[in-house]
């Protein structure tokens, strides 16, 4: 049967590593820096247009796709945070994040992205979010700015106190804080490398069933690229609800009483599935 198959299967083209394909002042470029830049520039034009054309009846076409994007990641802000204000202010931030990772999941699937255009050699587009580099800047800015808000809602002493759960002069509880701390800031490899797999793997099985199929690789592949679009979505929206949940936490813990239940990811992520299933 292999030897049948490799008659006609043509050997894919998988990159792991960006690829460089021009440098500004002895500044590198990758194609991955290249294409994220066109999905941003896409992100905000596509939110831009959509607010200039929100009215108060409801519209229908990517205009209506957006509304309800918004809604669902606004609802999840105030179910998490408890409170209506704080979701609409915190908001734009979270929707944009939201938007810019599924917009960039899925444009990397056009046919287009990787050996269809050449730049020096070398494929001139190349999925943001299916480089290692892309994904670990996206969670480095999205932990940053939930430690900037976390400081701007509790006060960078309380944020700061919480993690350390008793007595200072407990030198348990400076090792304890210590290392939540570090713990802490290990969620940004746990958002970029969740994002980056499952976005690799899923180029990587859409090109090797491509080269399967031969001249009909696009039939071939199509049931894994539908498949990568869920995916996509999915992955997008993982990464922002755990960024609002590490967010909530954070506030949350801030303002906690030291008599309950020290508040964890867990905990919230459990109520919040509770509040859904209900």
């Amino acid at each position: 049967m292999l030897g049948v198959l490799s008659r006609f299967a043509a050997e894919p083209v998988i990159h792991i590593t960006p690829l460089e394909i021009f440098e500004i002042n002895g500044f590198s470029v990758t194609n991955s820096m290249f294409y994220g830049l066109i999905c941003a520039i896409l992100t905000i034009t596509i939110l831009i247009t959509v607010a200039r054309r929100m009215t108060l009846r409801p519209r229908g076409g990517l205009t209506q796709f957006v509304e309800i994007g918004t809604d669902f990641i606004t609802n999840l802000l105030k179910s998490a945070l408890g409170s209506e204000e704080k979701a609409v202010k915190y908001a734009p931030y979270f929707v944009s994040i939201f938007f810019f990772i599924m917009f960039s999941n899925w444009l990397g699937l056009l046919p287009g992205v990787g050996e269809a255009f050449q730049s020096n050699g070398e494929p001139l587009l190349r999925p943001f979010t299916a480089d290692l580099n892309g994904t670990l800047a996206a969670a480095i800015i999205t932990w940053t700015l939930v430690q900037y808000l976390s400081v701007k809602e509790s006060g960078f002493l309380p944020h700061m106190r919480h993690y350390f759960n008793g007595s200072l002069k407990n030198p348990i509880t400076l090792l304890l804080g210590i290392f939540e701390m570090f713990s802490d800031m290990t969620r940004i490899a746990s958002l970029a490398l969740r994002l980056f797999l499952n976005v690799a793997i899923g180029e990587i099985i859409i090109a090797v069933f491509s080269a399967l199929g031969g001249t009909a690789g696009f039939i071939t592949a199509l049931p894994f690229t539908i498949l990568e679009l869920m995916v996509g979505a999915l992955q997008a929206y993982i990464f922002v609800m755990l960024s609002i949940m590490y967010l909530a936490v954070a506030v949350k813990h801030a303002a906690h009483d030291a008599h309950d239940e020290p508040l964890t990811i867990d905990s919230v992520v459990e109520a919040e599935v509770g509040k859904v299933s209900n």
